[in-house]
This record gives C-alpha cells, structure tokens and sequence, in this order.
C-alpha cells in the first residue's frame, strides 16, 4: 500500500513540473521586450532624477535647461509605449 502512495506522489510531481515549465515557456519573454523594457526603466530612471534636480533647481538657465531634458525623456517614454509589443 506504501508504495502505491509512494509511485502516485512521484507521478504528481512528474505532472507539477511539467505544468510549471509550460507556465515559464509562455511567460518568457522575447529579446526585444526585455531591451524595450530596460530602456524604459531607464528613461524613467532618469525622468524621476531629473523632476527631484527641477525641485531644488534656482536658476533659470538650469532650470530650463532640466525641462528640455524632462520634455524630452517624456518624448521617449511616449515613444517606446507605442513600440512595445503586446505580451
């Protein structure tokens, strides 16, 4: 009886790890995601950065020059957003 239990929870283990690496294989994500994606934490990375810097900013040449830079990491964002494909 003990080994009747004993083969039925291997089996079940056999069957576990078959379900999780289907579950990885689709969730695994293409060279082209993980790029856009590490660019956007950058960009945002950057962007977070640079609104702390226009917090504390008195001049106003650094400071226009901070929202140029703000303007156009939004830029990117915008555009990475449209170009990310749909996982």
């Amino acid at each position: 009886m003990a080994r009747g239990w004993e083969s039925k929870l291997v089996e079940e283990q056999i069957s576990q790890r078959e379900g999780d690496s289907q579950k990885s294989a689709q969730q695994k994500l293409t060279s082209r995601q993980i790029e856009l994606r590490s660019q956007r934490e950058s960009i945002l990375l950057a962007r977070s950065r640079i609104l702390s810097s226009l917090e504390s900013a008195c001049h106003s040449r650094y400071r226009a020059l901070l929202e140029r830079s703000l303007s156009h990491l939004n830029t990117q964002l915008a555009r990475l957003e449209t170009e990310e494909p749909t996982s």
